[in-house]
């Protein structure tokens, strides 16, 4: 069975979403354990295997799938029938896939850098600036639902959850796509299970 290592209100959280989105809740064992936080709280967790001590982390045997863009690729193949995955023979599927190296090489990054008021022309060179990434996001939703058209994927969930976290950019057309994605039945499942997991016994 796969095994998913997880810390309620975390990174970890768009995966049980998607697990919810793929209906395989039944199929994937959600172990609860705890990290370090940026607030100082926390710790790490002897009972997690992740190399660094953090989550998300899948399990499936002797092998581990680390950092949510590969896991949240690996589970939307894995179970297709939900149709948040775009076939590997669909002319789309290379600009699925790049939307999960966009999210995990540039607006990840970006939205960090801002977060620690870190600048250098450096770094803008390599992530390019969040205007110029918020363009490239909203010039992709102008005129359709989702990043690939009027199908949600798991790359719409993975991408957008930065802004659930992070706060929509008051852009629009951003903010309309960021509200159909968390307004899904999967993103109220992902936070009434954390609710709940931090619940006091």
């Amino acid at each position: 069975m796969l095994t998913l290592f997880h810390s309620p209100r975390s990174r970890s959280t768009r995966v049980l979403a998607l697990l919810h989105e793929l209906g395989a809740l039944d199929e994937v064992k959600v172990q609860i354990v705890t990290i370090e936080r940026l607030d100082g709280s926390g710790a790490r967790d002897p009972r997690n295997p992740h190399p660094d001590g953090k989550v998300p982390l899948l399990v499936e045997g002797d092998e581990q799938i680390w950092e949510s863009a590969a896991i949240m690729q690996y589970l939307a193949d894995r179970f297709p029938a939900a149709g948040v995955s775009i076939a590997p023979d669909h002319p789309r599927r290379g600009a699925y896939l790049s939307w999960f190296a966009w999210y995990a090489g540039v607006l990840e990054p970006l939205i960090t850098l801002g977060f620690a008021n870190l600048q250098h022309p450096a770094l803008s060179r390599t992530f390019r600036t969040k205007a110029e990434a918020e363009a490239r996001l909203r010039s992709a939703l102008t005129g359709r639902d989702f990043l690939l058209g009027d199908q949600f994927t798991a790359a719409d969930l993975l991408v957008s959850s930065a802004y659930a976290w992070a706060g929509k950019p008051g852009d629009p057309v951003i903010d309309a796509w960021v509200d159909r994605c968390v307004a899904r039945p999967s993103a109220a499942f992902a936070n009434e299970f954390d609710t709940k997991a931090l619940a006091p016994a």
